[in-house]
């Protein structure tokens, strides 16, 4: 099984994060997976760890219909922070829209790090294909 330290999933779903939780245990070991139920929750627990020179996560799964702060607004913020590190950012959603791929694409091309697109539900075997490090 392949090894990865900090793991961050973003959803305001409790099954959706109790079923990537539930199947990641499957495919990797990971020292530490976080949960946010709202991007601004995340983007907080993210600029603390980097303001404390602490670890930030390695791979994120990403809801994007999400209350306070969707996953488009975590995107906005988080493609600024400055970080050495490129991270795996996994967004799994349920949305058909064409201006979400959209705003994918928007995202994908503008940032360093590694942004894919995934419907739910999300099945084990695409966990394991989009849990690689960046």
């Amino acid at each position: 099984m392949r090894k990865i330290n900090s793991i961050c999933i973003i959803d305001d779903d409790p099954i959706t994060v109790f079923g990537i939780k539930k199947i990641l245990g499957l495919v990797v070991v990971c020292d530490m997976v976080s949960t946010y139920a709202n991007g601004k929750l995340a983007i907080d627990g993210i600029k603390k760890a980097l303001e404390e020179d602490q670890m930030v996560p390695e791979v994120i799964f990403l809801d994007i219909n999400m209350p306070i702060m969707d996953g488009w607004q975590f995107l906005e913020e988080f493609i600024t922070l400055q970080m050495e590190q490129t991270v795996r950012i996994n967004i799994v959603t349920s949305s058909i829209d064409s201006v979400d791929r959209e705003k994918w694409e928007y995202f994908k091309s503008k940032s360093q790090h590694v942004i894919t697109f995934n419907n739910k539900p999300i099945k084990k075997n695409d966990i394991a294909l989009i849990t690689k490090v960046a």
